[in-house]
């Protein structure tokens, strides 16, 4: 006869697993607090009491306490004997500047403004609208267009999100026939860095929102490629440069109506020759109820830009409607894929 050891975790019934989603959100918060504070740069240095952050920060020290002794059930830091907290692998990753860009990340999609724009999930449904318009009374990138500060925190928020996507991309893809390449959206760069430094004979060009590539010559620097990327800046809703074998877009048409996406495609096919290639990195999703964070994130879309994340049949029946005609869809060893069109 089978026997489970008395310390063994058990299955939660059904209810209980229904119950612990709805208490995601607290253990949401908790990490954004963490984040906002700096607790992981305050405790960079060696062990400390919460009453020495709570100091370091204008915290409440028996408040603080609670939140740390928390933290460090989730495994972000330990507490010793002293009552002294110190720092796990798991909470190094909060650090400012650490690699994954952690921080930025848990700052914007456990801050303000998504919490507000969930708020209107509800909202969202009913209409099929943005929650975050209604709550924030604008759009999201008109929004970050007007907080520098805050736009490059999401810039850097999307690098920490998607850090495993670029290397998976540059590694599945093969851009062996693509001579120049343009980033349409591209941000900082980090996607065409990736598959510039894989594939040494590809040049770049990136092109953003003038306020958007503001940061790219230092992220593009520090990765020895200035000499290889060229940077131009305008919008995709204008027109995209002339000048490339193939013009990659990630993330870009998930975050966008199909009216809005119609017109980007429209632009890109302008400017393209007749042998040129799209590439739409995106997370596309399966059919059913297959597990895929595709899945989840757009719900994101939904509340937040008022765009969508799509099937495979669904992008190529955009990309018709857009006069391209979708060749394949190649997938990485990550969660997205890379949706290869070419015009019609």
């Amino acid at each position: 006869m089978a026997m489970t050891a008395p310390n063994e975790p058990q299955a939660l019934p059904l209810h209980m697993q229904v119950i612990q989603m709805a208490t995601a959100c607290w253990m949401s918060r908790l990490v954004f607090v963490a984040a906002q504070l700096s607790l992981a740069d305050h405790l960079a240095g060696g062990p400390k009491t919460a009453e020495a952050v709570a100091a370091q920060t204008g915290s409440h020290p028996p408040t603080l306490y609670r939140v740390m002794r928390t933290l460090a059930s989730l495994g972000l830091m330990t507490e010793d004997g002293q009552h002294r907290f110190a720092l796990t692998p798991l909470g190094e990753t909060l650090k400012t500047g650490a690699p994954g860009s952690a921080r930025a990340t848990v700052l914007t999609l456990a801050g303000d403004l998504i919490w507000r724009a969930y708020e209107e999930l509800p909202y969202s449904v009913q209409t099929g609208k943005s929650g975050l318009r209604k709550a924030m009374g604008t759009s999201l990138f008109d929004w970050l267009s007007t907080r520098p500060e805050d736009a490059a925190i999401f810039s850097e928020t999307m690098v920490g999100f998607h850090n495993m996507e670029p290397p998976a991309v540059a590694e599945s893809y093969d851009f062996s026939g693509i001579k120049t390449l343009m980033d349409v959206g591209g941000a900082t760069g980090n996607m065409l860095s990736n598959v510039l430094a894989r594939h040494p004979h590809v040049r770049g060009i990136l092109f953003d929102l003038p306020h958007v590539v503001r940061a790219a010559p230092a992220f593009i620097g520090a990765r020895g490629l200035t000499d290889r990327i060229e940077i131009k800046s305008g919008s995709f809703f204008d027109a995209v440069p002339e000048g490339a074998d193939a013009y990659l877009m990630s993330h870009v048409i998930h975050d966008w109506s199909e009216e809005l996406c119609l017109k980007i495609l429209g632009n890109c096919k302008k400017a393209m020759g007749p042998n040129g290639k799209l590439l739409l990195v995106e997370m596309v999703l399966p059919p059913g109820d297959t597990p895929h964070p595709g899945k989840m994130l757009d719900i994101m879309m939904l509340v937040g830009p008022e765009g969508q994340e799509r099937t495979a049949e669904e992008y190529g029946q955009l990309l018709d409607n857009a006069g391209f005609r979708m060749t394949r869809v190649v997938p990485t060893a990550s969660a997205v894929s890379v949706v290869e069109a070419v015009p019609a």
